[in-house]
Order: C-alpha cells, then structure tokens, then sequence
C-alpha cells in the first residue's frame, strides 16, 4: 500500500468530513496533515485493503475529538457543539435537496418528463403510451435530460463515485450553485 496513492484517493473526502465538522479552514487544514501522518505511522496496521476508507475515516473522526478535547479543556461545550451527537445526513440526502430545483430548473419538457420518470416512478413504456411517443423517443429524451440534470449536479459539485459509478462522496465548489 502507497500512502500517497491513498491520500491522492481519500482526500476530498476526508476535507468534506472535516469540514462538515470542523468550521475554520485552517483548522480543517491542520486536521488533514495530521490524518495523513497518523496514517502513515499506523499503515502497517491495516490488514485488508478493502477496508482502508472506514480505517481513514476511523482516524479523522478520532482526530477530531481530540481536537476538540484539547481545544475545549477547561470550558464545557453544549449538545450544539458536540457534532458526533448530531446525525450526519449521507451524501445522497444531501443532493437529494438540490434534485427537485435542478429538474425545475431545466426546459418544461424535460422537467415533467424526468419529475414523472424519477420523481413518481413512472415507467417509460407507460409515459411513451400516455403521451402517444415512440418508446425509443422517450428514451432518448430521458437520457439527453439525465445528462442535462448530470450536468447542473456536475457545475455545482466535485462529485465522487465508487467502482460501481454510484455518488459516495461531493464537494461542493467555490460560489453558489446555479439551479437556472
């Protein structure tokens, strides 16, 4: 195991969890360095290579209780400030909230073909019978709106997928997402 190859692998998703915990850059910054050498000094302890992201992420949730400890000795922190108290919504919940303003945010057409597709769970055999197209009519317009949806996801975040190609991980980038 390289531990650059794991660190180039593993760090936009090690930033946003420490970001969704931690408020100051800085800090968050400070936190990544010191996951990386933690990793590096125990990466001899790692048995299987499939489990090396529940391992890393093992190391940053306990890097950032220690961090806190440290930074809150001799003052007490409220439930508000505990963050390990507070449940952590997955990245698909998360970009679950933005599907409904990007689907609206494309042509009316595609909207109501992907919100009666996606969103209700219709069939596309049943939306071609419905609105008298042919099957391989819709079927392009489905995939020619997923892209545009895929798209609209893709300018407001650095998405990442797993070997199955399913979202496990965003980073949202710098500005404000675009929804029009």
């Amino acid at each position: 195991m390289n531990i650059e190859l794991i660190y180039k692998t593993y760090k936009n998703q090690l930033k946003a969890f420490l970001h969704t915990n931690i408020n100051s850059p800085a800090d968050v910054d400070d936190l990544l360095q010191e996951i990386l050498l933690k990793s590096y000094q125990n990466l001899h302890t790692i048995k299987d290579n499939s489990s090396i992201s529940a391992w890393l992420f093992q190391i940053a949730r306990r890097t950032i209780i220690d961090f806190y400890r440290q930074k809150g000795r001799g003052r007490q922190l409220d439930g508000d400030e505990l963050w390990y108290q507070q449940e952590q919504p997955d990245a698909h919940s998360q970009l679950a909230q933005c599907l409904s303003p990007f689907i609206q945010s494309l042509p009316l057409k595609d909207a109501e073909l992907l919100t009666q597709i996606e969103i209700n769970g219709l069939a596309q055999k049943s939306y071609a019978e419905q609105h008298q197209l042919n099957y391989s009519t819709v079927k392009s317009r489905v995939k020619k709106a997923r892209e545009q949806l895929h798209k609209r996801f893709s300018d407001c975040c650095e998405l990442s997928v797993d070997v199955r190609g399913n979202i496990s991980d965003f980073t949202p980038k710098s500005g404000h997402c675009k929804n029009g």
